[in-house]
């Protein structure tokens, strides 16, 4: 079988392969949003786009009792405005022709709301609190799509963000993002030969590379759901770099070769005044976070107690995403789970240790004042995201989307 063949004969497929055919990079979204759009109104679902051109279409409620649910995806992908041409792989995988990303993220997510939706305006006889869909620009960039969203004009309390990568995944909590910084600064420089052995000459360097050495990295908590807090040293900066760095030109840096070039033009022969180390912090738990920095403050404070009057250490930290933090509220979760008895789905409620739209929900509020609660959701199976050689398991995106259209339907019962 052939992919033509496919599409024939699963209208859902020939859905997601349309969408993924339509290149879509970050911040050029355009052309999906108009097929998006086209369809949606083709099956009486009312829709428009909000001030950056986010899609947001809403279902009503037939039953004023019950509570809207809301799905989000996103409509941009890794990738350029190259041809998308799709094949199929062993009569089981959605590919490319190896030239570019497949766009699976999250074009499958996309494909299972738009079913979904229009399964819930054909079946007359559901009674339903109502569904809320937000396809957003720009996730893989910078999530300013996302960050763009009028969410006081949103109903839903719940929110499925369909863009996990794994088919039953249900993802309950995310990892924030901070970066932290340790500085230290001796009082005093030098020369490496004239002044090596005075004492109140210290250098920031070696000083740097022993309480880096002091300094948790990896995993700091974990539990059955997986990683919680996490620190990554991702940069160490000391020594005599200032020279070379005046002198690297944008050749230097355009090649790719700033790495040797500062090794093999390094000063050596002084006394390091300033050094620092600049981490990653993860976590979904604020007290697990806030209790790691207060051990590397520790650690900061017992240097700066035993080098003083020749050196000074200092921590700062800096939010760059919002943690999305486990809530008590296990309605979703409990209702995948029975979903997944039901029809067979192996569901894995767990935690995930990176960033996606679920962070930026779980901190804002809906119309009515409460704060949102997001799930992460995998509708598909999908290997090698990002890259040429994505593909996308098919027969689980026709699972997934069942998957979600059945949660829906056990949520409104």
């Amino acid at each position: 079988m052939n992919i033509q063949d496919l599409r024939k004969q699963n209208t859902l497929i020939d859905l997601f392969c349309t969408l993924a055919e339509i290149p879509s990079p970050s911040m050029g979204e355009n052309d999906v949003a108009t097929e998006i759009i086209a369809t949606l109104k083709s099956n009486g679902i009312e829709v428009h786009q909000d001030d950056y051109s986010n899609v947001i279409a809403r279902i009503p409620a037939t039953d004023s009792s019950k509570k809207p649910m809301l799905f989000s995806a996103h409509m941009d992908v890794v990738g350029d405005d190259s041809p998308v041409n799709i094949v199929l792989k062993d009569d089981k995988y959605i590919e490319t022709d190896k030239k570019r990303t497949l766009g699976a993220d999250d074009k499958a997510g996309i494909t299972a709301a738009i079913s979904t939706a229009c399964r819930i305006i054909e079946n007359k006889d559901l009674k339903h609190g109502g569904l809320e869909l937000v396809f957003t620009r720009d996730e893989e960039s910078g999530m300013s799509g996302i960050k763009h969203v009028k969410m006081n004009e949103l109903e839903s309390e719940y929110a499925l963000v369909l863009d996990s990568d794994s088919f039953g995944e249900v993802m309950i909590a995310g990892a924030g993002y901070t970066n932290v910084l340790v500085e230290v600064e001796g009082i005093k420089g030098g020369h490496s030969g004239n002044d090596i052995a005075d004492t109140t000459r210290v250098n920031a360097a070696k000083l740097l590379a022993d309480i880096v050495s002091e300094i948790p990295q990896g995993v700091y908590k974990q539990d059955e759901e997986g990683v919680v807090t996490s620190i990554n040293l991702g940069v160490i900066l000391g020594g005599g770099v200032d020279f070379p760095l005046q002198k690297m030109t944008k050749q230097d840096l355009k090649n790719g070769e700033h790495f040797d070039y500062l090794i093999n033009n390094a000063v050596t022969n002084v006394i390091n005044k300033k050094g620092a180390a600049i981490y990653s912090l993860r976590s979904s738990d604020s007290q697990a976070e806030a209790d790691l920095l207060a051990d590397i403050q520790k650690i900061v404070d017992k240097f700066n107690k035993k080098y003083e009057g020749v050196a000074i250490f200092k921590m700062t930290s800096k939010v760059k995403t919002k943690k999305f933090e486990k809530n008590n509220d296990t309605t979703i979760p409990d209702v995948a789970k029975e979903v997944g008895k039901e029809t067979g789905v192996d569901v894995k409620v767990a935690s995930f240790h990176a960033g996606a739209e679920t962070h930026i929900y779980a901190n804002e509020k809906n119309k009515y004042g409460k704060i949102i609660k997001p799930y992460l959701i995998g509708v598909a199976t999908i290997k090698n995201m990002h890259s040429s050689d994505e593909s996308m398991d098919y027969e689980t995106l026709v699972k997934g989307a069942d998957f979600v259209y059945n949660i829906f339907v056990k949520f409104n019962k």
